[in-house]
């Protein structure tokens, strides 16, 4: 909520002409929303996560800046036993 309130206080100040948020979750639609009609750019970086079809409707830009994650790396920590090495 408070990443929310500090969105509209600088849009409604107008300290910023665009918006750069690191998230991806719907909860910052109306966030969003409320930037782009008072006119800010607001783009999203979701590092390279999906988001929702809504919040997508609402952002001027999507862009992941981070590298891509490789996929075979997921979860492919091995782990040794004591006695083993």
């Amino acid at each position: 909520m408070r990443i929310g309130l500090d969105i509209a206080s600088l849009t409604f100040k107008q300290q910023v002409s665009k918006i750069v948020l690191v998230a991806g979750d719907a909860d910052f639609v109306p966030a969003a929303k409320l930037a782009r009609r008072e006119g800010i750019d607001f783009v999203l970086d979701p590092m390279w996560r999906p988001i929702p079809d809504d919040l997508n409707e609402h952002i001027d830009g999507l862009r992941s800046v981070c590298p891509r994650p490789d996929p075979r790396s997921r979860g492919s920590a091995q782990v040794v036993e004591s006695g083993e090495a």
